[in-house]
């Protein structure tokens, strides 16, 4: 019997496995297409939440190799303007990572573009950003602050989650 092979699907899925090579040795879990935020382990979001050390690096190569840019040793090699893609790409990435590690921590009931695989949000950047980045992540009934958050403009909601930001880092062993 002959089978169908969607060849789009098949170099997507080599571009993410090369993407994730380094995180599935680094991290010790399996990674894919279909990997969130949420599938990822609290272990290896709090790695990638911190944004020091290594971190950067996992992001960078994970978005340069589906953008087709390498690794992510050769990050500082890239031309300017495919450096400010991934640069623009990683710095998305890593607000959803912190909201996410917010989420788990229960300070947040979610957040946008959560339910979003890590792929998709790397490829389709361009078209997913301008209305994930448009709306404030949602912030949990039982935070303290909840109160005053429902009375806040949109903009004044995303002030709110944002500084919770080094608190959330404080959180994590980072001052």
């Amino acid at each position: 019997m002959t089978e169908i092979v969607d060849l789009g699907e098949a170099r997507l899925s080599i571009k993410v496995k090369k993407g994730f090579k380094n995180w599935t040795s680094q991290f010790q879990e399996e990674f894919n297409l279909s990997t969130s935020l949420k599938t990822i382990s609290m272990e290896t979001l709090t790695f990638l939440a911190k944004g020091r050390e290594d971190s950067p690096f996992y992001l960078y190569d994970l978005i340069m190799n589906l953008m087709d840019l390498g690794s992510g040793f050769r990050f500082n090699e890239l031309k300017p303007t495919d450096k400010m893609a991934v640069l623009d790409r990683h710095l998305f990435l890593l607000d959803r990572i912190r909201f996410e590690y917010m989420r788990r921590m229960g300070w947040l009931s979610g957040y946008p573009g959560e339910e979003i695989n890590l792929a998709e949000l790397i490829i389709r950047f361009d078209q997913l950003a301008p209305g994930i980045q448009a709306r404030p992540p949602i912030l949990s009934e039982t935070h303290p602050a909840y109160e005053d958050y429902k009375e806040m403009s949109l903009a004044e909601r995303e002030e709110l989650i944002r500084k919770l930001i080094p608190a959330a880092l404080k959180e994590m062993g980072i001052n």
